[in-house]
């Protein structure tokens, strides 16, 4: 009995001390592994600092210091997202909401109007090549495939046969190939945000850290449009000031304060558009809208505390610079959406949360009302009164009508043609109405397969969310649907050629899809804590 036990006691000592040695072996192997990746990372920064100087010095004899700063980042930026796809991934959703604010510091460039995309484009071709070399699909889900080639092989036919045919017969400085790459680029260039986001996900933890990091974000945003209404009503900054006639009610870059761009300010005439941290006032008011939905998931899913009080908050700012922002889509469509989210994510039975929440929104709205009433009253007036001028629902048809006559084939008049940021390459038409504007440019069939590839989105995300047991992740992936839902079918202006919905639509799209993944993560590793206690007890 007694040499049983020492024989026992020497099995336990011996695989103890194997353990230890793998341990130790793991660490080593670890420590060399991270000194590998450091002395990597100095020699690839100190070969990009050398090169980007060299083209910088360059730039600068071309084009002064405005050509060689962005010269000189874009080199390292570039280069540093390709061999790190996931910190660039992080870095271009953190630089989204400020990129307004960086444009007009470091001065305003058409070169630095396409700087997100150092992030983004050299972080979509590694992770393309990686899914390449790892056999795995690239476009994700399976569900969104084939209208999203159908979609992609249209635009391609409208390039070559409508831009190309145009390109044949061009001049006076029109470059219709040009202007079709760039409406191309706008139209569905943020489309593979989807597969980088499900693929940036890999666990709960880089969710939860998506999923904060977006909260501070619009936390931060969020006060300092504060800080730039404050700044423009104590007179540290002057706002519309000078200017007569249409001036008064135009949105001026002279007129910037601090954050953001073009801001207009003319209290005597009651009107205010501020932008917040973005480009232009009506950009920040589509950001406060995305907020919304983005704060009001973390608040009603994410299980610390801590963090649903910190994205209660956030909320409650958007709900503040909805009042104060002076634009009357954020102040319409910020409550709005509120209601919606609780009507469709079923958070309206969690009476014990929405009573006091709503109450404490309503008495927030009305307390950022009553000390703003003259912001609030133009703004009502002015919404009332474009509505009576023209109601949205015959501004939409009148819009559909006008571009049915003018759309030149069945394939469209050429990407990029009604697309405001592709004016720089040739003639563009001003489309108000975002479907109108598809029809303009890509034709009935082009429109019909968007709209087929938006719906299959719509649907692959709602089953998405139906099909996780999680509470707390299916309230998140419930609100995705609900902002992927509203913004698959507005047609009113067109918020998904231009920051932020242009990236937050594709991106809320990717987490839905990943959801459902990490969902059963989670049951597994239940299961197998579940499994090990069992085993555990029966061994005792």
């Amino acid at each position: 009995m007694a040499k049983t036990k020492r024989k026992s006691q020497g099995k336990k000592q011996q695989s103890k001390a194997e353990t230890s040695t793998l341990n130790l072996k793991e660490e080593l192997a670890q420590k060399r592994k991270a000194a590998q990746a450091r002395k990597e990372f100095t020699s690839l920064i100190s070969k990009l600092l050398g090169s980007g100087l060299f083209l910088g010095m360059l730039l600068f004899f071309v084009g002064g210091v405005k050509a060689a700063i962005p010269g000189l980042l874009g080199v390292v930026v570039i280069s540093l997202s390709y061999k790190y796809p996931r910190q660039a991934l992080f870095a271009f959703v953190i630089y989204v909401p400020f990129s307004g604010t960086i444009i007009y510091y470091l001065g305003n460039s058409p070169i630095l109007q396409l700087a997100k995309d150092a992030f983004y484009v050299p972080a979509a071709i590694a992770l393309w090549q990686t899914c390449k070399r790892q056999s795995q699909p690239f476009i994700v889900p399976k569900a969104i495939n084939t209208t999203f080639f159908i979609l992609l092989g249209c635009c391609l036919l409208t390039l070559v046969l409508i831009n190309g045919g145009q390109q044949l017969s061009a001049s006076g400085g029109d470059i219709p190939l040009g202007v079709g790459i760039l409406g191309f680029k706008v139209f569905l260039g943020y489309a593979p945000l989807i597969s980088c986001v499900y693929y940036l996900i890999r666990n709960k933890q880089d969710f939860l850290l998506l999923s904060r990091l977006q909260i501070a974000l619009i936390l931060i945003c969020g006060i300092l449009g504060i800080i730039q209404y404050i700044l423009l009503t104590i007179g540290v900054c002057k706002g519309t000031v000078g200017v007569s006639g249409d001036a008064l009610f135009k949105a001026s870059l002279e007129a910037r304060c601090y954050f953001g761009g073009a801001l207009l300010y003319t209290p005597e005439q009651g009107v205010i558009r501020l932008p917040g941290t973005f480009v232009a006032p009506w950009q920040w008011a589509w950001f406060l809208i995305s907020s919304t939905f983005f704060t009001f998931a973390t608040t009603f899913s994410d299980k610390s505390i801590l963090w649903r009080l910190i994205s209660l908050a956030a909320l409650a700012l958007v709900f503040v610079n909805a009042v104060i922002s002076g634009q009357r889509i954020a102040l319409a469509l910020v409550p709005t959406s509120f209601v919606l989210l609780l009507l469709l994510t079923g958070q309206i039975g969690n009476l014990k949360k929405f009573i006091p929440l709503v109450g404490g929104f309503a008495l927030i709205l009305l307390i950022a009302m009553a000390a703003n009433p003259t912001v609030v009253q133009d703004r009502m007036d002015s919404f009332i009164g474009r509505w009576n001028a023209a109601p949205p629902q015959a501004f939409i048809v009148d819009q559909f009508e006008e571009n049915w006559k003018d759309v030149e084939t069945p394939i469209g008049s050429g990407l990029g043609r009604a697309t405001n940021s592709a004016r720089v390459m040739g003639k563009t038409k001003l489309v108000e109405t975002y479907y109108p504007k598809v029809l303009y440019e890509v034709g009935i069939i082009g429109m019909l397969a968007f709209l087929a590839f938006v719906t299959s989105i719509t649907i692959a995300a709602f089953k998405a969310h139906r099909s996780m047991k999680s509470r707390e992740l299916r309230t998140y992936g419930a609100s995705m649907w609900v902002f992927i839902l509203f913004i698959s079918y507005n047609t009113y202006y067109y918020p998904l050629d231009v920051d932020p919905v242009a990236v937050y639509y594709w991106l809320s799209a990717g987490i839905a899809f990943k959801l459902p993944a990490i969902d059963k993560q989670q049951n597994a590793e239940q299961i197998e804590v579940k499994s090990t206690g069992k085993k555990g007890r029966i061994k005792k």
